[in-house]
């Protein structure tokens, strides 16, 4: 990949240049964090002139390493004032990565109000008017259709919804699949990001472009095949996540008591069966039609872990419908009809939100009295109610911390102003620590310490206990950075975790491609970088250790059904990051 582009949206001009040479070793997220560290003012405001937006494949993208076609975007979020990158499936990565893009950049900001579409093709970059027939609200499942018929059906899109015209702080990009339906590099509020720089959507068309070239190709195809073989055999990416989909995870916590219910008030459940991935799976299985209940965001994965989710009547509501999704709304706010979370997943994707934020939003808002407990009904509309916007629809897109003060809660669930997802860290205690130091805001994905504490692959931790929990909390976020740089789904992590020979090919994989000779230690060393430049870029920005912390009332508020408290104190939170 050789080519580095840069849009100015001010002057509507684009540069297409060779690769900087700081940046020709670095993919995916090392890639973004180290470009926004570099050009992004730390104290700029994030909706402003002076924060940048970059795309980035992964350094394995585009080739046939399984499960390689992640995306990531990087930009100082409006969500968090953090570094933030996000990264997504679909088939933008690849397309770029065929191309020889190593990065695209979008600076400036227009003049003058209108939106436009930015056209990749291999003949350059040009800059269109966005038509009128997606922009004022119209939802992105429309906006794809009306993209795919004015540029062709196998183009590759990033689209700034509803929200993200709006620069709403919720506001994801959303990228086409390759049946046309939508993925998410969905935290942090990007999507505003783009929506601030006028570009409604990046169209990627590689019709003509060549391969990924590779150093050793019977290198690279041996090392392809042991990884490809490590993560089918694992029982949870080969099985659990092509059958159940993340959702699998629903009775899994339940059962140990870390799935937050009714706003975080307690860990566990009764009505776990009507949304678990077992009921997902027979729902889908039973309705047929469009359903299917294993499916992959982008080309060349293996795990399959999404799926399409069908009505009664068997005709396709979402796919990509996870656990964190049907967690938020169905355990955290009460809502227990599957077929209503569905319908408001599909609307969070039409509107271009992040529907982790936006589903603790919704708790949040129901425990200030914005939206009745559990009404499936009532949060639809107030989803759609943000492509309006209505005032509700603005502060629900505003996110949770939004909504805890217009409702004057202190028991708001964020770090950093992002929402916490998915898992409760008082019975959790790894994750807690993943949520109060990642310099992402709270994320799971940035350090996924559910593996040793629940699922126990790669570690056997006591999920209640402290034990050990500071050091795993840190070499699971060294391991993500640098995961998250290849271009990797995260859940590779089951297939090397406890595999040495799987972990061993996916460097070779990397050697293979670039000529290289990494070592497990070089990869370790990235990891522990990207995380340097990342804090590094939060301290500038005014962010200090007493930001890495859980919000108080986990400190005094048991949770049921083990009645524990988040314990860390500030010193043992501050050594995670001790490297």
């Amino acid at each position: 990949m050789n080519k580095f582009i840069r849009v100015d949206m001010t002057s509507l001009k684009v540069t297409i240049g060779e690769v900087p040479e700081k940046y020709v070793g670095l993919g995916g997220r090392a890639l973004t964090s180290n470009f926004i560290a570099d050009e992004v003012k730390p104290t700029c405001h994030p909706l402003g002139k002076n924060n940048k937006l970059i795309f980035a494949p992964g350094l394995l993208s585009g080739t046939s390493a399984p499960n390689s076609g992640r995306i990531s975007v990087g930009a100082k979020s409006p969500l968090t004032g953090t570094i933030k990158e996000s990264n997504s499936g679909g088939s933008f990565s690849q397309k770029m990565a065929r191309m020889g893009i190593k990065a695209l950049v979008i600076e400036g900001m227009p003049t003058d109000d209108k939106f436009y579409v930015v056209k990749i093709d291999t003949k350059g970059v040009s800059i269109d008017e966005a038509p009128a027939e997606i922009l004022g609200g119209t939802g992105n499942y429309e906006a794809i259709k009306v993209l795919n018929a004015k540029y062709g059906e196998k183009v590759g899109i990033a689209l700034a919804g509803p929200a993200g015209e709006y620069r709403l702080p919720t506001a994801n990009i959303s990228f086409k699949d390759p049946e046309s339906n939508l993925r998410s590099a969905g935290r942090g509020g990007l999507g505003a990001v783009m929506g601030s720089k006028k570009v409604k959507a990046i169209v990627i068309d590689d019709t003509g472009a060549g391969t990924v070239s590779i150093a050793d190709p019977e290198k690279f195809k041996a090392a392809s095949k042991v990884f490809a073989k490590a993560l089918l055999d694992h029982p949870v990416s080969g099985q659990s996540l092509a059958a159940y989909g993340t959702d699998v995870l629903i009775n899994i916590l339940n059962e140990a008591g870390g799935l937050p219910a009714n706003n975080f008030t307690a860990g566990r459940i009764e009505h776990n069966d009507n949304i678990s991935g077992e009921t997902l799976n027979s729902t889908i299985s039973e309705r047929g039609g469009e359903g299917k209940v294993s499916h992959g965001c982008h080309p060349g994965c293996v795990i399959r872990c999404s799926q399409w989710y069908p009505d009664k009547q068997g005709k396709y509501i979402t796919s990509g419908f996870e656990y964190e999704t049907i967690w938020g709304l169905g355990a955290n706010a009460a809502i227990k009809d599957l077929d209503d979370i569905a319908y408001i997943d599909r609307a969070m994707d039409d509107v271009g939100v992040d529907s982790i934020e936006t589903a603790v939003a919704v708790a949040t808002a129901m425990d200030g009295g914005l939206l009745p407990w559990g009404d499936g009904k009532a949060v639809l509309d107030a989803v759609k109610q943000i492509a309006v916007p209505t005032p509700l629809g603005r502060i629900l897109g505003g996110g949770t911390a939004v909504v805890g003060k217009v409702c004057g809660l202190y028991r708001t669930p964020v770090v950093k102003d992002q929402g916490i997802p998915a898992y409760d860290p008082r019975p959790i205690k790894g994750i807690g620590l993943t949520y109060a130091t990642t310099p992402m805001g709270a994320d799971h994905t940035a350090g996924y310490c559910i593996s040793g504490n629940i699922l126990k692959v790669g570690a056997n931790m006591d999920p209640l206990k402290k034990d050990g929990q500071i050091e795993y909390a840190r070499a699971m976020q060294i391991g993500t950075a640098a995961v998250d740089s290849t271009g990797m789904c995260l859940f590779v992590y089951f297939g090397i975790a406890d595999n040495p020979e799987g972990y061993q090919a996916l460097i070779d994989m990397i050697n293979a491609q670039y000529g290289w000779s990494l070592t497990a230690s070089d990869v370790d060393e990235l990891g522990k970088s990207v995380l340097k430049v990342e804090r590094a870029f939060n301290k500038a920005a005014g962010f200090t250790n007493a930001h890495d912390r859980l919000p108080e009332f986990f400190e005094y508020e048991p949770c049921p059904p083990h009645n524990v408290v988040w314990d860390f104190t500030p010193e043992e939170i501050d050594e995670v990051f001790n490297f």
